[in-house]
């Protein structure tokens, strides 16, 4: 039965908490320490929001417990997308000052070589995606894991969490193709990580969530929560529950339970810490107009023009649209509302002393 431990925290308590979580299903047991372990940060915008990419106390609470455990070799990385700069994120995000106090490099995935790569299993979507063959990056071969997710929605997945961290780390840029069998990929991509790391670990900030149309465009809610666990399908299974979804309703989880990588039904999860089962909060999931309009080109009753939009140099357009719709629209004008409403908070407040 797989194991993921929850607590409730505080910003006085945030980083004893998450070390008091990690060390409560023994994490040290699935991350050896004679190998590199990756800190898989998740930037979902270069601007900083809340909920939405890894937060600067989770990343600090992380990196403490593991220097107090004896790891020395450790780095950070994340990767860029079709809209996101990683350097500009880890400055905005306040994660470089954290790298240099824990002496702990960042290391952007558009910096190292990236192999091709062959699956020793059964791929169910990423052959569809890329039937010419993908690549990964060399130095995730071989090294830990260790994801840095937020708890919060997602409209192409539901949630975003674990798994979904893992697509941002093992593909390049031209990811966005794999909208369309997005679930399956994910599968795929949790099959290629035991193939490759000798540990996987996930540590989950629910201190603020985002609720409604993730990944970016969501309402900040204060919910107190960190989660852990060695199970990726079962940490986002629990996360899912928290926010008020059937686990199993959920393609990615439902696919990767019934293939045999991890438990996504509550009935063989063991949950250390917290009593959550009365937890709910209700969350909905949302679709942003870049999303939707995604779907629309993909799935929906424009996908005859997705070759034409998605596959020639008209991509420039939708990548264009996406750029000025979040950063120059929906950031200044809805977010920033938000994201000075999060300020006056607890959270807000810890955010502000990084």
């Amino acid at each position: 039965m797989s194991q993921v431990s929850v607590l409730k925290t505080s910003p006085e308590t945030v980083l004893e908490d998450y070390s008091k979580l990690m060390r409560s299903v023994k994490y040290q047991d699935y991350l050896p320490k004679d190998k590199t372990t990756i800190i898989k940060l998740n930037l979902s915008w270069s601007l900083y929001y809340p909920a939405c990419s890894t937060e600067p106390w989770q990343l600090e609470a992380v990196l403490k417990t593991l220097k107090e455990d004896g790891y020395k070799d450790i780095v950070a990385m994340e990767n860029k997308t079709v809209v996101t700069n990683p350097i500009k994120g880890a400055k905005q995000n306040k994660w470089l000052s954290i790298l240099d106090k824990y002496d702990v490099d960042f290391v952007p995935l558009t910096d190292v070589k990236w192999l091709d790569y062959n699956p020793s299993t059964e791929m169910v979507g990423m052959d569809k995606v890329f039937p010419d063959g993908f690549q990964i990056p060399e130095p995730f071969i071989g090294a830990n894991v260790l994801h840095l997710p937020t708890q919060k929605t997602h409209g192409h997945t539901t949630i975003t969490g674990a798994m979904k961290n893992a697509f941002g780390g093992l593909l390049n840029e031209r990811r966005h193709h794999s909208h369309k069998y997005i679930h399956e990929v994910l599968v795929d991509l949790l099959k290629i990580q035991k193939e490759i790391h000798p540990g996987i670990f996930a540590v989950m900030d629910g201190t603020v969530c985002g609720d409604g149309a993730g990944p970016r465009t969501m309402t900040p809610k204060i919910k107190d929560y960190i989660l852990a666990s060695y199970d990726q399908v079962s940490i986002d299974a629990v996360s899912a529950k928290m926010m008020g979804f059937d686990p199993m309703s959920i393609d990615k989880i439902k696919m990767a339970d019934e293939l045999g990588l991890g438990s996504g039904n509550l009935d063989n999860i063991k949950i250390v810490g917290e009593d959550i089962s009365d937890v709910n909060y209700n969350f909905e999931v949302g679709e942003s107009l870049v999303v939707s309009g995604d779907k629309l080109f993909r799935k929906g009753g424009l996908k005859f023009l997705e070759p034409l939009l998605f596959h020639t140099p008209l991509f420039k357009i939708p990548i264009l649209a996406s750029s000025t719709y979040h950063d120059r629209f929906w950031y200044p004008v809805i977010g920033k509302k938000y994201v000075n409403e999060f300020m006056e908070t607890k959270w807000g407040k810890l955010f502000s002393k990084y």
